[in-house]
């Protein structure tokens, strides 16, 4: 067969088969006009999930006379006019495909009234981009747009659509997270003549806090930390959840780059990555986050629902992600309060961790950064000198059960934000009491991540603290796992072993990392061989260290079982206080739980 040209309103068809995939994908498009018009206020009216009517209403700028035809025809845009423009793209829709696209597949009908224009318009359209007939009407400022009969001339498109409600559930969950993107415009929608959601414009912290819980859940908001990060041009701001606030899906994630709510692998690996060693396994954390940079540093046009982007400078773009989110989390400390915690920290993305400069919000606790921290602290026992400096009105006597006596005597603001120890339950949980109640303690997961924490630091500044063994210690391993320890002698040097092969299958251990507790050796390098073995000595064990300090970590913390005492019990409620990330284990547990007094008064009923 000959070479042709395609019928327009075919070419119209064939363009709506990649953008209107459902009535939610024309409500996309639909709503990123009211956007790019400067509207203020979007009225949604949808019957029978959209397959029926999709009807939206905007008091934007509107579109002249003279317009209409060209914006029901293809390619055709007052968005951009050149390939620099097209570079730096700043506004939702730009390519001109969607009014045609979605006319050539509806009965589609367009009423717009310019500003200063005397009277609206009104036009109709089928796709093939001709008979355009403008009438009078008599809307007010801005543009409705009403699409009738979705797929009605394309019946094999219409009969992959789902039931009305599940249609419709689509629809509402778009406008919900096109609400979270654009605070300063009021949404409501309708269904089948109901109001089912109505925004009003959110224009302070307060009440765009309020349709986040509107959009999130409340319980969004009271788990959750507010952060504001900026650096070499990018600017990060909004909200991340706590490790331990973490779904099972992915369905509490929003992350917009200049106003625009994106899915990018890019973003998910760098948030993938700031959760790594906070997050239980098979969870998920959740955020809404604001990410904007210049338009020419983003390449919005590589994905034709723009749902993809393309950054110009990925790896920057992913540095600083990730170093944002990795800082707002260690930043959480007891005694903050999540919700009211707002960072403001400037760093440039290629500067460790440790030279960044963090602007901490003040907290009214006693001065927990005088205390000094031990150099080589194997045991919690250790920080028992340090703490007694600070605090010197909790010193008790062993034989007491309890400290009670001494806290009476101490001001209600004088209270550490984990309180002091009372006592060491079932040798597992320490419980202490604090000004706002109560405070129960995972010893064994808490003492973990302080060494883990400790460790990370020492090994990343390669100042791994090495402690000699009074007499070495003969371990049997596999002749593979011998090898390895001949071979890689450096690497574990790095983590703090002193570690040589004696024989075709033993090893001779002569030093240990400082921060680790010298109580079973054995079990540790065979676990640490085990581990390294698996995973083959590449740059990807090197990728993985903290891995397997994480795997140091757990073998070294203090064991359930091992009854603590008042003093090592205090002690090691101070070294939390002053720990990164401590509100999880290295395996995303909880390493500690508050009770208010009204938790504890409802337990008994008091005051009912």
């Amino acid at each position: 067969m000959r070479i042709k040209a395609l019928p327009t309103q075919l070419v119209n068809q064939i363009a709506a088969g990649e953008v209107v995939e459902r009535p939610a994908s024309v409500v996309k498009e639909l709503l990123e006009n009211c956007i790019d018009a400067g509207a203020d206020q979007v009225e949604i009216d949808i019957e029978q999930g959209g397959m029926r009517l999709i009807k939206i209403r905007d008091n934007g700028h509107g579109v002249d006379k003279e317009d209409l035809a060209l914006a029901l025809s293809r390619h055709a845009t007052s968005k951009i006019a050149n390939l620099k423009d097209l570079e730096h793209v700043s506004s939702m829709g730009f390519r001109g495909e969607a009014l045609p696209s979605i006319s050539s597949v509806s009965r589609l009908t367009l009423v717009s009234r310019a500003e200063g224009a005397d009277c609206a318009w009104l036009v109709s359209a089928d796709g093939t981009e001709k008979n355009f007939d403008p009438q009078p009407d008599s809307h007010p400022q801005g543009t409705t747009v009403m699409v009738r009969d979705l797929f009605y001339n394309t019946p094999a498109r219409r009969k992959f659509l789902k039931t009305e409600k599940t249609e419709f559930s689509h629809i509402e969950k778009l406008v919900k997270k096109m609400a979270l993107g654009h605070f300063a415009i009021g949404f409501k929608l309708t269904h089948n003549q109901r109001e089912v959601l109505s925004f009003k414009p959110a224009d302070d912290l307060l009440q765009q806090q309020k349709r986040v819980a509107g959009v999130c859940g409340s319980a969004f908001l009271e788990n959750c930390l507010q952060i504001d990060f900026e650096a070499s041009g990018l600017h990060l701001g909004g909200w991340v959840g706590l490790p331990t606030f973490s779904r099972s899906q992915q369905d509490l994630q929003f992350f917009y780059v200049n106003g625009r709510l994106v899915r990018d692998k890019l973003v998910a690996h760098a948030v993938k990555q700031a959760y790594q060693d906070v997050l239980y396994h098979g969870r998920h954390p959740v955020f809404v986050l604001y990410l904007s940079l210049e338009p020419h540093l983003v390449d919005v046009n590589a994905h034709p629902t723009k749902l993809e982007v393309r950054f110009r400078e990925g790896r920057l773009a992913h540095d600083f992600i990730f170093k944002a989110l990795h800082r707002s989390l260690a930043e959480q400390r007891p005694g903050q309060s999540p919700s009211s915690v707002s960072q403001v920290v400037e760093f440039a993305p290629e500067v460790s961790e440790s030279e960044a400069t963090v602007e901490k919000p003040f907290i009214a606790t006693p001065p927990l950064a005088s205390a000094k921290q031990s150099t080589l602290p194997m045991t919690v026992a250790e920080e028992i000198s340090a703490y007694s400096a600070l605090y010197p009105k909790t010193e008790v006597n062993e034989q007491a059960p309890s400290p009670a006596a001494e806290i009476v005597e101490q001001a209600a603001n004088e209270y550490p934000p984990l309180g002091f120890a009372l006592a060491h339950i079932h040798s597992i949980y320490i419980l202490a009491e604090t000004k706002n109640g109560a405070v129960l303690v995972d010893a064994h997961a808490a003492h973990e991540r302080i060494t883990y924490e400790r460790m990370k630091e020492q090994y990343h500044s390669g100042k791994v603290m090495m402690q000699p063994l009074l007499l070495p210690l003969k371990i049997v391993v596999s002749e593979n796992e011998a090898e390895l320890v001949e071979q890689e002698q450096v690497f574990f040097e790095q983590l703090g072993f002193e570690l040589t092969r004696s024989g075709p299958e033993t090893v001779i251990l002569r030093a240990t990392p400082a921060l680790l507790a010298r109580e079973d050796m054995d079990s540790l390098i065979k676990d640490l061989l085990a581990d390294l073995l698996a995973n083959g000595m590449t740059s990807r064990v090197q990728e993985k260290s903290n891995e397997i300090l994480a795997t140091m970590a757990c073998h070294s913390a203090v064991r359930a079982k091992r009854k603590l005492t008042i003093n090592e019990m205090n002690a090691l409620l101070r070294d939390m206080e002053k720990t990164e990330r401590i509100g999880q284990c290295n395996h995303g547990r909880p390493t500690w739980v508050e009770l208010s007094h009204q938790d504890l008064d409802n337990f008994f009923m008091r005051g009912r």
